[in-house]
Formats: C-alpha cells, structure tokens, sequence
C-alpha cells in the first residue's frame, strides 16, 4: 500500500461547515492527483454510503469511505481538522478524517483498508501521532508504517 496515500492528498488544515464539504475538499485532492476522474460522481457514492450509516467513529475520527466507477486506484486522503466535523458519531466532531476511495471493481480492497485503520485507531499514541505530526509528509509516513501492504 506504499502508494495509497501520499503527501499530497493530505490537508493538515482540513475545514468545512459539514462532513460533505469537508469531504468533497479531500475529494478534490484525489482529483488532482489523478485518482479520481470525477468529483461530484465520487461524491455522490460516499453520500450514498454515509446515508446508510454515519462514518464517524469514537475518539475524534471520521472515515467516510466509498466504491465508485470514478475511481482510478485505491487511494487515501487525509485531513486533519482543528475544530471538528461531525461525521455522526455520539462522541462528538472528528478532528482526524480518512477519506477511502476504492475503484467499482476493486473487489474488498476498501475494506481491507477500512478494518485496518480501525485496528490502527484504537490506539492512542496512533491518533496522538497524527494529531501532532509537524506535516504532511510526517502523516504520510506514519500511515504508511501502519498500515500493512
């Protein structure tokens, strides 16, 4: 997984009124790096996917997370966000944000990154170190040596 994220699909300083425009803003960093071919369709699939359950997670993490025809490789976006986005879970706004985005056809790629940043999150010197990483190639690499692949 060396190349699932890299540091330019990082914003260290991620905001948004809502869970939607924060993540249509790392949406738009897959975009730019070529990983997703078209925004408001990949948007509409991680909609579809927080509609049938809310992506935020105890402690402070949102993961929405999509399959989608728009995208070109399995890729990870991350955003960290001092003030918080509520991505729906009952502990409160995340401040760490993981968007997944998996091609259609990919088969359970997305899945295997999802559980394994689940693994990952439950431990606090994992979040503390991507709380004070002093940028985003700091965070790429720590994600990078986390995560198995």
């Amino acid at each position: 997984m060396s190349d699932l994220i890299t540091a330019d699909l990082i914003d260290l300083d991620l905001t948004g009124a809502d869970r939607h425009e924060a993540t249509a803003k790392l949406a738009a960093l897959l975009a730019a790096a070529g990983r997703v071919t078209d925004v408001d369709g990949f948007l509409a699939d991680v909609r579809a996917r927080e509609e049938q359950m809310p992506t935020g997670i105890e402690g402070g993490i949102g993961i929405p997370h999509a399959r989608s025809t728009h995208v070109t490789a399995p890729s990870l976006a991350f955003g960290r966000a001092a003030a918080g986005i509520d991505f729906g879970s009952e502990d409160g706004p995340a401040d760490l944000v993981f968007l997944i985005a998996a091609p259609e056809g990919g088969g359970s790629e997305h899945m295997t990154i999802l559980a394994s940043l689940a693994r990952k999150l439950v431990h606090a010197d994992f979040k503390t170190a991507l709380r004070e990483a002093p940028d985003a190639e700091a965070v790429a690499a720590l994600i990078k040596q986390n995560l198995p692949g």
